[in-house]
């Protein structure tokens, strides 16, 4: 009588242990990413508010902008001398936004002697709000 085998040929299989492993090591790379993912969502909203402030300050950076030294301003006085403004939903607008001039001493760049460049003026224009910013003009002197 032939004999029959008992034990048939297991296939391989994982363990509960390997299983519950890659389920830790899964579970961490998922936890890893979703802290990125909200770093770069603060990130983003941090740059596009900032974004959005540097236009709104391009508003105060007029050829008199020198002049309000430590001077709050709204963006209706500086603009109302350069355009008629009829609107009064435009005008209460650009009166709610409302910036602080700090005008540094000018720098003088003087180039070296040898090489008997044009100098320049730089003037800093720092607006501020919940940020400021800053910007630069610079008028070449000739030789």
């Amino acid at each position: 009588m032939p004999s029959k085998k008992l034990f048939t040929k297991s296939r391989p299989a994982f363990t509960i242990i390997e299983i519950l492993i890659s389920v830790i090591i899964l579970s961490g790379s998922i936890l890893f990413v979703l802290k990125l993912h909200g770093q770069n969502q603060d990130q983003i909203s941090y740059v596009t508010e900032r974004n959005k402030l540097s236009l709104q300050d391009s508003l105060f950076l007029t050829d008199n902008a020198m002049r309000h030294h430590k001077d709050t301003k709204n963006a209706y006085d500086i603009l109302g001398k350069y355009f008629k403004v009829n609107e009064s939903k435009s005008r209460e607008i650009l009166k709610n936004y409302s910036r602080t001039y700090f005008i540094p001493e000018s720098m003088m760049v003087i180039p070296p002697e040898e090489t008997n460049g044009p100098s320049a003026t730089v003037d800093e224009i720092k607006i501020k709000d919940k940020w400021s910013s800053s910007f630069y003009r610079f008028k070449i002197s000739s030789f």
